[in-house]
C-alpha cells in the first residue's frame, strides 16, 4: 500500500444525524470511500491521515436510489461507506488533517 493510494481512499466524512448518533453511541466515524477500497486500506488511510489507532472497520455498499425529475427518471450514484472504530482513548480531530 503506497501513500498515494492511501490518500485517495477516503473521499469525505459523512456528517448526518445518523452518523453523529453512531459516533456518540459506538465511538465510530463514518467515511465515504472509493468503491474498490478494502478494509486494510481504509484502516491504513485513517491512521495515516489522522494519526490515530484504528480498532476495526466495517464497510457497506449502498445502492443509489432511483429518482424522478418530472417525466425523466434518473439514478443517484452508488456509494461505499466505512464505519471506523477507534481504540480506547483515541479521538479524531478533523481540524488537524495533514
Amino acid at each position: 500500500m503506497n501513500a498515494e493510494r492511501l490518500l485517495q481512499v477516503i473521499l469525505a466524512p459523512i456528517v448526518t444525524e445518523k452518523s453523529t448518533f453512531v459516533a456518540e453511541k459506538n465511538q465510530q466515524i463514518a467515511f465515504r470511500v472509493v468503491a474498490d477500497a478494502t478494509k486494510p486500506e481504509i484502516k491504513a488511510a485513517v491512521e495515516l491521515l489522522f494519526k490515530v489507532e484504528v480498532d476495526s472497520v466495517q464497510v457497506l455498499n449502498q445502492k443509489g436510489k432511483q429518482k424522478r425529475f418530472g417525466r425523466f427518471v434518473g439514478r443517484r450514484r452508488n456509494e461505499r461507506k466505512a464505519y471506523v472504530s477507534l481504540k480506547e482513548g483515541q479521538e479524531l480531530d478533523f481540524t488537524e488533517v495533514n
